[in-house]
């Protein structure tokens, strides 16, 4: 069996869906925006986010932020990876990021990531967020398997991927990095979800639809 299409022939969105649902919108982030790579910034560089990630390639200044949504950008072309802005449907305020990555066709498989900006906690955006883009890659994209995982101890994460539907599979050790160290590891909790698994409860009982 040869490789499997990227995303812009396995989809009807193509490679940048623009989705909706649950209060949201998730569309692709835009490295051409002052305002989306200011966002990216503040994010990756807000001290939660990094107490529990370390992004392989720093981002420290807005260059390196407008380098990264580049990269990030041209992963969503090649079919690997979709990186999603999350926003607030009506006013279109910036919340966070989601991303489907390490997209791999042909075991129908990938991992989800996200982050929600310090003036958004609180407020189920991360759980939301999560339930619109798994439906979105466990429906229209194809998948089977979704994967999350998250460092040891970071209890908030295990329990929106409960909630979202991803059961808890066990201890993955040594498998990331520790804060803000590249020769150093701890250990991740991993969740998935499959396609066949029950639809988690919609927590405002809205129609998700895909634009």
């Amino acid at each position: 069996m040869g490789p499997m299409a990227p995303i812009r022939d396995q989809s009807p969105t193509g490679p940048h869906p623009d989705l909706y649902g649950h209060g949201l919108r998730l569309r692709p982030w835009d490295a051409g925006s002052g305002a989306d790579v200011d966002t990216w910034l503040r994010g990756l560089r807000d001290p939660e986010f990094r107490r529990w990630n370390t992004p392989l390639r720093p981002v420290t200044d807005r260059a390196s932020a407008r380098e990264s949504l580049l990269a990030r950008a041209q992963s969503a072309l090649e079919g690997t990876s979709v990186s999603l802005r999350i926003a607030d449907a009506r006013s279109d305020a910036p919340l966070g990021h989601i991303g489907v990555n390490e997209i791999k066709y042909h075991l129908k498989v990938a991992r989800v990531g996200y982050w929600v900006l310090p003036e958004a906690r609180g407020q189920g955006v991360a759980t939301r967020a999560l339930l619109l883009a798994a439906r979105w890659a466990l429906t229209e994209l194809g998948l089977h398997r979704l994967e999350l995982d998250h460092a040891v101890g970071h209890d908030a994460s295990c329990r929106i991927a409960e909630r979202c539907g991803f059961l808890h599979e066990g201890t993955l050790r040594g498998a990331i990095f520790q804060e803000d160290r590249y020769d150093a590891f701890r250990d991740a909790h991993l969740h998935a979800r499959l396609a066949t698994d029950p639809e988690p409860r919609d927590p405002q009982e809205e129609t998700t639809t895909v634009m």
